[in-house]
């Protein structure tokens, strides 16, 4: 019954609260891993000591990790006790680690200048130097850049209509440096990678199909690699330059915080603290009596 109460929990989640898919997911990976290691035992008897005991067992992971999983346990049982299939919820006591403050890594403009400039000599070169000038002129989610379509650029307006996080429509700018690598890959190589026709996918890889996360993260770490820049990123990191490099250069936060699709301010001022980083940086520095 356990794996019953999980399916019934994520069907909740997506039908009921209109959860994204990758949401989803997370809390189908914490939850099974859970329920695995209690052996099937059931669910519905399981003590505040019990949960504890599996929570104490994830010490080796990182507190984002562990806090994470804390909330999908808390989400879970609070589910089983609203449909009355426990009563009292047993993750009620357990507190969540604190987190702390984790500035984003994030390019600097020399360092994008050096991912951006990537010499065509194939159909791949074209499709990767288009991805990585969309990603930086966007900030996009890794899983909003995948599951792009053709319906969601204009090309004449150089905008591009985003349905977010809870099905949240915002529509973000696109830059001529941008617009022409995506015009390049599309009009030169892209016909000729579709081995199975047409899709509606813009980007797509070496079978035709539409790219994963997976394999974007892999070509980001190679290009950085090619040229000799050693910080550790992902294509998350794209995002947090974009957002850092507009705040940096006047963007009002509100206005980053519509482009990125945040819908929380807060969300976005953690980009104040990498710009005040920079800031305090650069005054002991310049500043000749520091």
């Amino acid at each position: 019954m356990n794996n019953k109460y999980i399916s019934d929990y994520l069907n909740y989640l997506e039908i009921d609260l209109n959860y994204s898919n990758n949401t989803i997911s997370s809390y189908d990976s914490d939850l099974t891993k859970f329920v695995d290691y209690f052996d099937n035992k059931d669910i519905l008897k399981l003590t505040t000591k019990d949960i504890e005991k599996y929570i104490t067992k994830m010490s080796e992971y990182a507190p984002s990790t562990v806090s994470r999983n804390i909330s999908s346990l808390k989400g879970f049982y609070t589910y089983l006790n609203k449909i009355g299939k426990i009563n009292g919820n047993p993750t009620d006591p357990i507190k969540e680690p604190k987190l702390g403050v984790h500035l984003p890594t994030y390019l600097t403009i020399d360092e994008v200048n050096k991912l951006l400039d990537i010499e065509i000599n194939n159909n791949f070169d074209y499709r990767n130097k288009a991805i990585l000038e969309f990603m930086y002129a966007t900030g996009l989610r890794i899983s909003e850049v995948v599951s792009l379509e053709f319906k969601n650029i204009d090309f004449d307006d150089c905008i591009v209509r985003i349905m977010g996080k809870g099905n949240k429509e915002r529509i973000v700018p696109i830059n001529d440096y941008a617009i022409d690598a995506l015009k390049d890959y599309i009009n030169i190589a892209r016909p000729s990678m579709l081995i199975k026709g047409e899709n509606n996918y813009i980007f797509i890889n070496n079978h035709g199909n539409k790219m994963t996360r997976q394999g974007i993260f892999k070509m980001i770490k190679k290009e950085c690699v090619l040229k000799g820049i050693t910080k550790e990123i992902s294509p998350h990191t794209l995002r947090h330059t974009f957002a850092t490099h507009l705040l940096e250069n006047g963007a009002d936060l509100r206005v980053i915080q519509e482009l990125l699709g945040h819908s929380d301010i807060s969300t976005t001022q953690i980009y104040t603290h990498v710009s005040n980083d920079k800031l305090k940086k650069d005054y002991q520095e310049y500043f000749p009596r520091t």
